[in-house]
């Protein structure tokens, strides 16, 4: 699970930077989930591990090379429609998707565009989960 969530965004990150410094930028855009954030029951340890990982790797990426042009950001959906990883047990699925904000399951096309947006130059202001600022700036 870290080899998958953690290991390869970094090593895909590691071969995308040189390209996109030779470009003059970029948009880097990783996909979490609100367990990178709290942990939680459901799910095994490691994934939500994996997950809290590529959020500090996504802000340290766009502190680093965000100089250079390269924004990174990360998108954290809510439930999905059932996938092969699901909770096995759809009355216990059913009463997590009923303790979130939206109380429905996302649709893929909504997070698509969430995406597509920040890969975009229409959000050539937006990196580490939130607007742009200089560096130290909310430190002082």
């Amino acid at each position: 699970m870290m080899d998958v969530n953690a290991t390869g965004v970094f090593l895909g990150t590691k071969y995308a930077i040189p390209a996109m410094q030779r470009a003059g930028g970029g948009a880097i855009v990783n996909i979490l989930v609100i367990m990178g954030f709290v942990g939680g029951e459901g799910g095994h340890p490691a994934y939500h591990a994996s997950k809290g990982a590529v959020r500090i790797f996504t802000k340290a990426t766009a502190v680093q090379y965000g100089p250079d042009g390269i924004r990174a950001n990360s998108v954290h959906p809510g439930f999905m429609p059932p996938m092969r990883s699901s909770h096995p047990d759809p009355a216990a699925r059913e009463e997590q998707v009923g303790l979130t904000p939206l109380r429905r399951l996302g649709q893929p096309v909504e997070v698509a565009y969430g995406v597509l947006f920040l890969a975009s130059d229409d959000a050539s202001c937006i990196h580490r989960d939130g607007i742009g600022h200089r560096r130290g700036f909310l430190a002082r």
